[in-house]
């Protein structure tokens, strides 16, 4: 039918959309790009970034076009377990905000080193604030922002089963890329603070 060639085509474009932003981010795809970019390999993580904004706006578009069916929609006490999930990722991402380089995450810092010819400073790591309770506090606050958003229908829950699959395979990947560049440190970090769900971080002993 038109409607489920539609679907099919939402669904392709959101994997590639996960896909292409995962291999960007990878890290032979960092070694290319240093390779080919040379010194000006500090614009690559500003330019990771836009690319990544700019193919998402029309994939939203054409998702919310679609004639959609409503399957779920938050009602009655059912609020509260919606407000709950909003809330949850509110602070979440607020306490990421707090503790992430923002500069470096947006690119802005390595772009600043670039045009002062500065050598690219290596991969920030701490593990201060909310990183004491959860590893991917905006990860974690992401999930619960797609599920808690809006009602559901046919055509948005494909969305968010997709995007939280991605999220959860994504950790994964970025958590071995973070084990092999920042080595014995952040293994030990794992140990002790749990991925997605915040705890009190255990003790060395435990």
């Amino acid at each position: 039918s038109r409607h489920g060639f539609r679907m099919l085509t939402l669904a392709s474009l959101w994997i590639a959309w996960c896909v292409q932003h995962s291999l960007l981010i990878s890290s032979h795809a960092h070694k290319t790009a240093r390779t080919l970019l040379g010194r000006y390999f500090g614009l690559y993580r500003l330019g990771y970034v836009l690319f990544s904004v700019v193919t998402l706006v029309p994939l939203l578009y054409y998702q919310y076009s679609l004639p959609q069916h409503v399957i779920f929609a938050w009602h009655g006490p059912w609020r509260l377990l919606q407000a709950g999930l909003l809330i949850y990722a509110a602070v979440l991402f607020y306490l990421g905000s707090r503790v992430y380089d923002m500069g470096y995450f947006l690119g802005i810092s390595q772009w600043r080193q670039y045009r002062r010819t500065e050598a690219p400073a290596p991969l920030p790591f701490h593990c201060d604030g909310i990183l004491g309770y959860v590893r991917h506090p905006w990860y974690s606050g992401g999930i619960a922002f797609l599920w808690g958003a809006g009602p559901s229908s046919d055509v948005s829950l494909l969305g968010k089963v997709i995007l939280s699959a991605y999220l959860v395979i994504g950790t994964f990947l970025e958590e071995k890329r973070l084990k092999k560049e920042l080595g014995a440190p952040y293994i030990a970090y794992c140990r002790t603070v749990p991925m997605f769900i915040p705890r009190k971080r255990k003790s060395r002993g435990a």
